[in-house]
């Protein structure tokens, strides 16, 4: 397995038009964003988009829609319990969001404070955590951790579950396991891989069942994923950085699935980014490989891996938006979010799919 520092940027805009942040905005009634995940995780909605044409069907139809020889790829990453609530020396209320692990034990991490921590103040978090402020990395505060003592093992014991911020309640019992595909193995995310949360055990079974085969990737998600773009010219936005691992029983499954004429369908705008940026990363044929990818997918992108997108819908002006925007087409996802609002479907991370036949299938 080839190790690789993947930072690829995609800012190419398509023959028509230049696009700005505007472009990708879209109103939203704020009841349409799912604040709970429904009582079966396939139970859920999908919006089927092929072209122009709009077809509105329940994910447990999934099976119906690929063939045998088809490639599914998920993601395996694992939520942490990446929130942490403590106090700062001087005894004012801190919050941490975890962004994501950069060394044995240190981490980047967002900390909202009544006032900014400066490089060599401590907090002690969840009453158990003393950590130290190492300084500033753009929008987060690098953290430093106690020696002797595992990272990823003080925030599963210490942490809570961090849903999203359009999530407007705490975390429940219930998140632990909702908020987390049924195939998350390998620890590391800070967010859910969303579009994996409509699989449970049973309709993998299926898929199975129909000939289709499934593979895995691994991209940790960053807390930066939630972070708005503030640029309205796209070329000067610069991209959070977030872990991924593509192996090479990975690679010989897509291999597989091209030489019988399958579709590799990815699951997840996760998905596709470690696909495309590993691609992107050996000149545009997918080799296995693991480092950090910062790929800044938008329409014009020329999509060397995967055919079909199974992904829920994403926020307004989001990079996630603009990517979609760029597999099937920026008119067409436009289309299928305004049907995707008049037809009530529900948003973001516990809200419903699309599954998008991009260009290439």
């Amino acid at each position: 397995m080839q190790r690789a520092r993947i930072i690829a940027e995609a800012v190419v805009s398509d023959k028509n038009m230049q696009y700005t942040l505007d472009d990708f905005d879209y109103p939203l009634p704020p009841e349409l964003i799912a604040q709970r995940p429904l009582p079966e995780r396939a139970g859920s909605r999908l919006l089927v988009v092929r072209g122009a044409a709009f077809d509105d069907r329940r994910f447990a139809e999934l099976p119906d829609l690929l063939e045998p020889g088809d490639l599914l790829v998920l993601n395996d990453t694992r939520v942490l319990h990446a929130r942490l609530r403590g106090s700062k020396a001087s005894g004012g209320q801190v919050e941490v969001l975890i962004e994501r692990l950069v060394g044995a034990h240190e981490a980047l991490a967002q900390v909202r404070a009544s006032k900014s921590p400066r490089p060599g103040s401590r907090m002690r978090l969840a009453g158990a955590i003393e950590v130290e402020v190492l300084g500033r990395e753009g929008e987060f505060y690098r953290l430093g951790f106690p020696p002797h003592h595992d990272v990823v093992d003080l925030i599963e014991r210490h942490g809570e579950v961090p849903l999203p911020p359009y999530i407007e309640r705490p975390a429940e019992y219930a998140d632990e396991s909702r908020y987390q595909t049924v195939f998350a193995r390998n620890r590391g995310s800070v967010a859910a891989p969303t579009a994996g949360l409509h699989f449970d055990d049973t309709l993998l079974a299926r898929l199975r069942d129909r000939g289709v085969r499934i593979a895995f990737v691994t991209l940790h998600v960053g807390a930066g994923t939630f972070q708005p773009v503030r640029v309205s010219n796209l070329a000067q936005h610069r991209m959070h950085r977030e872990r991924y691992r593509i192996p090479q029983a990975t690679v010989d499954a897509v291999g597989e699935a091209r030489a019988r004429g399958g579709r590799v369908i990815a699951v997840g705008t996760t998905s596709l980014r470690a696909l495309e940026g590993a691609a992107q990363g050996h000149g545009g044929a997918l080799a296995a490989a693991e480092g950090e990818t910062d790929i800044f997918i938008l329409p014009g992108f020329e999509f060397r891996v995967a055919d079909c997108l199974v992904t829920n819908f994403h926020l307004p002006k989001s990079t996630l938006l603009m990517l979609v925007s760029a597999f099937a087409g920026y008119a067409t996802i436009r289309r299928a979010y305004f049907h995707a609002v008049a037809q009530r479907y529900r948003f973001f991370s516990y809200g419903d799919a699309m599954f998008l036949a991009g260009t290439r299938a």
